[in-house]
């Protein structure tokens, strides 16, 4: 039997969530991709979503606006922050782990979810921190 007997065309299609409350994309992307009950938030960089400025000159400032704006994305597709099951974090360099883990952790406040923290090269616009996530809608 094939792996993905019994699933319909129902479970594959996607929605494409979008708001103005979270920067919009920069590039050939959707801000977040709705998929049966999953929720796949693409990585959130520190722009002020009204200017597309850049917010903060360190990476905790950074982290800030970066989960404001991916509370915006969670908030449009009719979930919130405890819906969050896996996060990833790239970082521009790791010596700001702590800074953005603080920050982290007053989000994610119970029921933390699954996640990886990567020290990257460079990110886009050279902002020091991006988050992306997968909720469970």
């Amino acid at each position: 039997m094939p792996a993905f007997a019994g699933m319909t065309n129902k479970n594959f299609m996607k929605q494409i969530i979008q708001t103005q409350e979270a920067p919009g994309a920069i590039g050939p992307y959707s801000q977040a991709i709705k998929s049966g009950d999953l929720l796949f938030i693409s990585g959130q960089i520190p722009l002020d979503p009204k200017t597309m400025q850049l917010v903060g000159s360190n990476a905790h400032e950074q982290a800030v606006q970066v989960l404001t704006n991916l509370q915006a994305v969670l908030k449009a597709a009719g979930a919130n922050i405890s819906s969050v099951v896996k996060t990833t974090i790239f970082l521009k360099d790791m010596g700001d782990f702590d800074a953005v883990n603080q920050v982290y952790a007053g989000v994610f406040k119970e029921q933390h979810p699954a996640r990886s923290t990567i020290e990257v090269a460079r990110l886009p616009k050279d902002v020091l921190v991006e988050v992306e996530a997968i909720a469970r809608i």
